[in-house]
């Protein structure tokens, strides 16, 4: 996941690909998949875990969810397939939550405990234990010790120590969640706090045991496109480099109608549609004083989080459709019949297509990761397939979508071409907890007249949970796209024809 190529990456790739293949080809789905555990983990011998039985319970719960289903109780007998003739209609969706946490894999991480190190010196001064509110520091055999029993992670020891011999232990999940969605159970494994979770999927990518996973609809769209019908796809701008340097756009388009699909769209035309009609409100709502500030409404998670812990704004979040869905329903005018299918970086978009108001919009939504898998299934190498068509439907301003800050300099580009000589305010923020920092600033009056742009992941799209490129990678192929991109701006007009 997201360029780094390891164990856990490996075993997610294997696990969606097993469920594509037997979409794809299995005559007998159940048996086969209920074999999964036990054609990853064949012989007696663990790979991975301590116990083979642990190793094959985990894949088991990556199956499931693979399948779009929820994890198994932990204190009943449930078959891996439990549920699957429910789950594999084309008009079902997951069953919620999306993000889950796999007990069996989670390694009951401590959170937040400060230790001390062999970095100790010993010193005279004995900083740590003067500063600590409550005498939990002494020293033991020449080294400083914390009883964990009377501290209260304030941190000060760490602070003063001189040889930086106190650390902080943190769960990496915990870490990497902005909105403290992550919990512990009983038995101190973590849990997510579905009130409180926004889907970023920044846990899951951040887990080095793999056992925070979302659920996938891989095998659900792969047996609608078995049953015919027409399925579009429409793919998100930060796609490009994504399947290897020498899958170039045109090739991944080759790639997609190989796989099946009868049409390829760019998401980055709802982008266009979204970055002029933002730049239309700004002009119009913020200009004018009728509401103080506008933020972006592209990425799922920062306006969830805005709608959900700052309600007193939520007349500033921009009403316009997501790239997404602003795409899809281009697509729908043209296609009435046809399945949509949204492939990008985000598991966001998971959950945003559950919305009762987007449902009928867009049918599925699969990651790179898990398109992935899907050509691996059926033997398509994007980087080796002949040249398909190159993708014009979108321009250089809605492609830059896919990087932190493009949004707001597309709307920025689009202002200054159709209303020349407004001054325009950006603030922009990457990453939950900073996009919570801003927000509590705009609720406090510090932010009106500006135009603030939020993204859930830090660096933007291009830094989803769905990712297979190295951030900085990405970043460089979104740039270079738009730079080489014959349109520079999308037309005034386009806002009047998606609003007509």
């Amino acid at each position: 996941m997201r360029g780094l190529h390891t164990q856990v990456s490996d075993l997610r790739k294997h696990v969606f690909v097993e469920i594509a293949r037997i979409a794809y080809e299995s005559d007998n789905v159940k048996d086969d998949i209920e074999a999964i555990p036990y054609k990853l983990s064949p012989d007696e011998v663990p790979r991975f875990r301590e116990s083979i039985y642990r190793e094959r319970a985990i894949s088991a719960e990556r199956a499931r969810l693979a399948m779009g289903l929820s994890l198994r109780p932990q204190n009943k007998p449930v078959h891996i397939t439990s549920g699957l003739e429910e789950s594999t209609i084309d008009q079902v969706y997951y069953e919620p939550p999306l993000m889950q946490v796999i007990p069996s894999a989670c390694n009951a991480c401590e959170d937040n405990v400060y230790e001390v190190s062999n970095l100790c010196r010993n010193c005279l001064s004995h900083q740590c234990m003067e500063v600590c509110p409550r005498d939990a520091i002494s020293h033991e055999n020449g080294q400083a010790h914390i009883d964990q029993s009377k501290c209260i992670k304030c941190g000060k020891c760490k602070s003063v120590c001189p040889y930086d011999a106190i650390g902080r232990r943190v769960r990496p999940c915990s870490l990497a969640c902005g909105v403290n969605a992550i919990e512990s159970d009983q038995y101190g494994r973590a849990v997510i706090n579905q009130e409180k979770c926004l889907s970023c999927g920044m846990c899951m990518v951040n887990c080095p045991f793999g056992a925070i996973a979302d659920k996938s609809q891989i095998f659900q769209l792969i047996r609608c496109m078995k049953n015919g019908g027409e399925v579009i796809a429409e793919i998100a701008p930060a796609y490009v480099g994504q399947f290897g340097a020498e899958a170039t756009p045109e090739k991944i388009h080759a790639a997609l109608r190989e796989l099946g699909f009868s049409k390829v769209y760019e998401v980055a035309l709802g982008a266009d549609i979204g970055a002029v009609t933002e730049a239309h409100d700004y002009v119009y709502h913020v200009k004018t004083g009728k509401i103080p500030f506008l933020l972006t409404s592209c990425c799922p998670s920062w306006a969830m989080l805005a709608k959900k812990q700052f309600p007193e704004i939520i007349d500033s979040v921009s009403k316009e459709l997501t790239p997404m869905v602003a795409t899809a329903r281009s697509i729908k005018k043209e296609h009435p019949n046809a399945r949509v299918v949204f492939i990008g970086p985000c598991a966001a978009k998971k959950l945003e297509a559950m919305r009762r108001t987007v449902r009928s919009d867009v049918d599925f939504v699969i990651t790179f990761e898990e398109l992935d898998a899907m050509f691996t299934a059926r033997g398509i190498d994007p980087a080796r397939i002949d040249h398909g068509k190159y993708l014009h439907d979108a321009t250089a301003a809605g492609r830059g979508y896919g990087v932190a800050g493009g949004v707001a300099d597309a709307i920025v580009k689009c202002i200054n071409e159709y209303y020349p000589g407004t001054e325009v305010l950006v603030e922009h923020a990457e990453g939950l907890a900073d996009c919570r920092k801003v927000l509590m600033q705009a609720k406090a009056g510090r932010k009106n007249g500006y135009l603030i742009e939020g993204m859930g992941c830090p660096g933007g799209c291009v830094a989803g949970a769905g990712t297979l490129l190295p951030v900085a990678n990405a970043k460089k192929e979104v740039q270079k796209i738009v730079r080489d991109s014959t349109k520079k701006l999308p037309p005034k007009e386009l806002r009047k024809i998606e609003l007509n």
